[in-house]
């Protein structure tokens, strides 16, 4: 425990590093000291540094809350893709395997392509129909992966994979049909980027996202449990449906959430989860 203690802090330690690099570092360059001037006046603390006005504007309009954002996205995404992997017992697991992603990129290519635009809120329909779309493909997997009122987690790999190909053959329609600006703005989408991030959009990203994930973090000991198989899993007093349940809840609003703000980023859900376990071992309570 006490080697595990040394490692997280140490990441911890790295984790601050890059974030202190990714916002003096970019195609204008900020001083340190206007950094710092920035962040005492934060806290209500008068500093001599001076500070221009566009330094104070990227700092703390774009890249402050693009390094947020990356941070709070990149940590939550890696927690779902290893709830993911201990729920399906399957190192090559992800949280998109549950049809989150494409069906978040079909609600997303919807408001894109056909310019849908919700009257009361037509600044944020692109999010929420890609947040809708992707609670959506989800609830259809689990429906199409009931046996006898039971979840059944072969069947919902293969439902997983059923929905991705249709919200994959939905968007690829509507790519189709798109003119030059609308596959302009879909193919950015669909890349994901830190863009979008805000202020104004941190606080349902913290709720909707980071939440969730640090719920998540409390389902160590039952995952390892898991490792056992679902029968042994029961016979030590784990309730297997309710995780089921769970698990699968946490990880749509997580990714859901995520793909709405940022589009689709991969490969973090899928490789960090394994990265933890070459240097914490496969203790999933160590890992998460």
């Amino acid at each position: 425990m006490g080697r595990n203690a040394l490692k997280m802090m140490a990441l911890f330690i790295l984790m601050v590093v890059c974030f202190c690099l990714s916002i003096i570092m970019g195609t204008v360059q900020i001083s340190l000291d206007s950094f710092w001037g920035v962040a005492l006046e934060s806290i209500g603390i008068e500093t001599t540094s001076p500070i221009s006005k566009g330094e104070r504007y990227i700092i703390q309009s774009l890249r402050l809350p693009r390094s947020i954002f990356g941070m709070i996205i990149g940590s939550t995404m890696a927690v779902a893709g290893a709830m993911m992997q201990g729920l399906f017992r399957n190192p090559l697991a992800d949280p998109g395997l549950i049809g989150v992603s494409s069906g978040a990129a079909l609600g997303a290519a919807v408001v894109i392509v056909l310019g849908v635009s919700l009257p009361l809120f037509p600044t944020v329909t692109l999010p929420i129909f890609a947040f809708v779309g992707g609670v959506a493909a989800t609830i259809i997997v689990m429906r199409l992966s009931m046996t006898n009122g039971k979840t059944n987690i072969g069947n919902m790999l293969l439902a997983g994979i059923a929905i991705n190909a249709i919200a994959g053959s939905g968007t690829g329609l509507l790519v189709y049909v798109a003119d030059d600006e609308q596959l302009r703005s879909l193919t950015f989408w669909t890349m994901g980027s830190l863009g979008s991030a805000s202020w104004d959009n941190t606080p349902f990203l913290i709720v909707l996202a980071l939440l969730p994930a640090l719920v998540g973090l409390t389902l160590g000991k039952t995952m390892n449990a898991f490792l056992l198989g679902e029968n042994e899993a029961m016979l030590l007093g784990v309730p297997v449906e309710k995780i089921k349940y769970l698990i699968i809840f946490l990880v749509c609003i997580i990714i859901g959430t995520s793909v709405s703000l940022t589009g689709m980023i991969g490969f973090i859900g899928l490789v960090v989860p394994h990265l933890c376990r070459m240097i914490f071992g496969p203790d999933n309570s160590n890992v998460l």
